[in-house]
């Protein structure tokens, strides 16, 4: 049985982003703390091998970001996932897959993660995404989102009356800019298409996100079809 006590890496200092790393193999887990370590504003906590030391980890630890496995003996990340972003302080977690579309993302994101990142990835793109992702930021491209989604949102459960009901709380536009975003237009994208400015696609975007109880724009996505608003093939 892995030893589910995390191990420490380093003291951080205030001015720095706390990380921890999850992954079962530790060649990744060197790799990824190399590449996190050298940036003056970023320190790596931990490591944890599975899931139920990621949960230990934070527990102990308190990351800011926690870069996920979902492929691992034990509890896997997509468990750990949903675990760990059900805690109404949780850290940011961000999926570290194998291959662009990993058949896991989908659920992992479903389940609060905030992107994902490709375990090739060069150094600049992962220290790229680590800072967005602990802006608040959603580091999945809009056109790759759709994608995600419609690939696997036909293996989700059908649209219930709960969440179909949950539309009405929504303005006409808000549906409009809601169902555009589904479709992966950018911000600007959609702007042009209503006739209105970025700012206000926007303001209508953090309404809809406050309204529907939705944690970023991926998950309105996801809610988005889930709900019957899109379908897959609009």
């Amino acid at each position: 049985m892995t030893d589910p006590t995390p191990a420490p890496i380093s003291t951080p200092t205030p001015s720095r982003s706390r990380v921890l790393i999850c992954d079962d193999q530790e060649l990744v887990r060197i790799g990824l703390r190399m590449v996190v370590d050298s940036q003056p504003d970023l320190t790596v906590v931990g490591e944890a091998a599975d899931g139920d030391a990621a949960i230990a980890g934070v527990a102990a630890l308190e990351p800011d970001l926690v870069l996920m496995d979902v492929r691992m003996p034990g509890l896997d990340g997509l468990a750990a996932t949903e675990h760990l972003c059900a805690q109404p302080h949780g850290p940011r977690i961000l999926v570290v897959t194998t291959f662009d579309l990993d058949e896991y993302a989908y659920a992992a994101l479903r389940a609060g993660a905030s992107g994902f990142l490709v375990k090739d990835a060069p150094a600049e793109e992962i220290l790229v995404t680590v800072r967005a992702v602990l802006r608040g930021e959603v580091m999945v491209a809009p056109s790759l989102t759709r994608r995600l989604v419609e690939r696997f949102v036909l293996h989700a459960p059908a649209s219930v009356p709960a969440q179909r009901s949950r539309l009405a709380a929504l303005t006409e536009r808000e549906r409009e800019v809601l169902a555009l975003v589904a479709r992966g237009l950018a911000n600007g994208e959609i702007a042009g298409s209503l006739f209105v400015g970025e700012t206000t696609v926007k303001t209508h975007l953090g309404r809809i996100l406050t309204k529907l109880g939705l944690r970023d724009r991926i998950h309105a996505v996801i809610f988005a079809y889930e709900s019957g608003l899109v379908r897959v093939g609009d």
